[in-house]
């Protein structure tokens, strides 16, 4: 329960708990736990870019300039979702940053038609995200407890490879699975549960923040951690729209419209998996349709200023579940910082610096987190033989279908990039399944 303070009539009250979605908590607690939710995603917020330009055969200093310019997109379009604007933004303790679900399409535009026709192709797509979750109020039929809590089931799920792989040094490291890498990742693990479960009051919410900090100045003491690009990065750079560019060839659009509406599924169940671990309850119309309303206008936003597609980060939804914190203010204080790393290259390059495997130590219990957030939800449904059959279908595609990919390989490549991610055939079983099979109220207890 929060606690307030008297104020004068018409004034909200000065609202100090972490745990209340509206609360402003003093900054000495706030900046802090603001830092971790950004340190959670900020590899995978920067590493897109990367991927992409790396793909595209970019020179070093355009790939730099792409980075920063992730992180300036998605400072801001955090600000804008937990803060909100008008009608746009959940107003909820939302982490935005670039989308790997696009990859596997924009890498082939960006390489066969150049990088201002994957930019235009993500403005369109971002405009699609916009009109759903405009128009998603009419549509929140299609997505009832059952449905969304598979979502954020097949989230968790479906990111916990991905942990491992930072534990073990992160993707398509020389030396994966390393002693160092897996001691660097015990040893954050080991405290961040130790805190969580022990600690008392900041210590405990600040968690993964003082997991992190142990794990990196261990990997500093051992000399794991590399200075040069940090010495090397400038000081100031501020981003210039357009400088890249926008081409719009029909050929590019017709995947990444496709992709961003099937998209908004993950979106819907990051805002879901957030009120659900971190509130206990489900989103609002209000909150929904703002949050993907934001995605999408963050998107737009982003292919203007040289980035790519932006959306909720399933990492945060973790965050909150571990820790308890759901203040929005918290949150946007984490925004200032992804925007200050945009605008000081210098503090970037410090971040960016963690190595992967101290990071993976952490993220290793928010993916997991998330998949408990999804059975919370679902612990409050009726487990009748209908909603078992549409759990159970909708896992095995999500899970199933990536592991597998010799049974779609004679399929388009852009069709290819969508079931190869299986949240996206996952999500789309749970939505057919849920519209399909009979209702019908006996559970299995009523047959024995």
């Amino acid at each position: 329960m929060s606690t307030s303070d008297t104020t004068t009539e018409g004034t909200p009250p000065k609202v100090r708990s972490t745990h209340d979605v509206n609360a402003m908590p003093p900054l000495g607690r706030a900046i802090p736990l603001g830092l971790q939710h950004v340190l959670a995603m900020f590899v995978g917020n920067v590493t897109v870019p990367i991927i992409i330009a790396g793909a595209a055969d970019l020179p070093a200093d355009q790939t730099a300039f792409m980075i920063q310019a992730a992180m300036f997109v998605a400072g801001v379009a955090t600000l804008v979702q937990s803060l909100g604007l008008g009608p746009i933004g959940a107003r909820l303790p939302i982490v935005m940053g670039t989308s790997f679900g696009f990859v596997p399409v924009l890498i082939p535009i960006a390489v066969g038609m150049g990088l201002p026709a994957a930019l235009g192709a993500a403005l369109c797509g971002g405009i699609a995200m916009a009109l759903v979750g405009l128009f998603l109020p009419w549509f929140r039929f299609l997505f009832p407890p059952v449905v969304t809590g598979t979502f954020v089931i097949m989230l968790g799920t479906l990111l916990m490879p991905v942990g491992f792989a930072y534990a073990g040094g992160g993707f398509g490291a020389e030396d994966f699975g390393a002693t160092h890498h897996l001691v660097l990742a015990g040893l954050v693990l080991t405290v961040t549960l130790a805190l969580h479960q022990y600690g008392r009051g900041i210590w405990s919410e600040t968690a993964p923040l003082v997991g992190l900090v142990v794990g990196y100045g261990s990997a500093v003491a051992f000399g794991l951690v590399s200075f040069g690009e940090i010495a090397a990065a400038d000081w100031v750079s501020l981003p210039m729209p357009l400088t890249i560019g926008l081409e719009f060839h029909l050929a590019a659009i017709l995947p990444v419209v496709l992709l961003a509406v099937v998209t908004c599924a993950e979106s819907i169940g990051d805002i879901v998996g957030t009120t659900a671990g971190g509130m206990d309850r489900e989103p609002t119309h209000k909150e929904l349709s703002g949050g993907v309303m934001a995605d999408g206008l963050a998107s737009v936003f982003a292919a203007i200023f040289n980035a790519f597609p932006q959306i909720s980060f399933s990492q945060n939804v973790g965050m909150v579940a571990l820790t308890g914190v759901v203040s929005r203010f918290v949150v946007a204080i984490g925004g200032v910082f992804l925007l200050l790393a945009g605008l000081l290259p210098k503090l970037g390059a410090v971040i960016s610096s963690i190595p992967n495997s101290v990071l993976g130590g952490a993220v290793l219990i928010m993916f997991g987190m998330i998949a408990s957030a999804g059975i919370k939800m679902l612990s409050h449904i009726d487990f009748n033989k209908r909603n078992m059959v549409i759990i159970g279908v909708s896992l095995s595609a999500a899970v199933g279908l990536p592991a597998q990919q010799g049974l779609y390989a004679g399929l388009a490549e852009n069709v290819q990039a969508i079931i190869e991610s299986g949240l996206i055939p996952g999500a789309l079983c749970a939505i057919l399944l849920n519209l399909v099979l009979p209702k019908q109220d006996r559970s299995f207890r009523d047959d024995v």
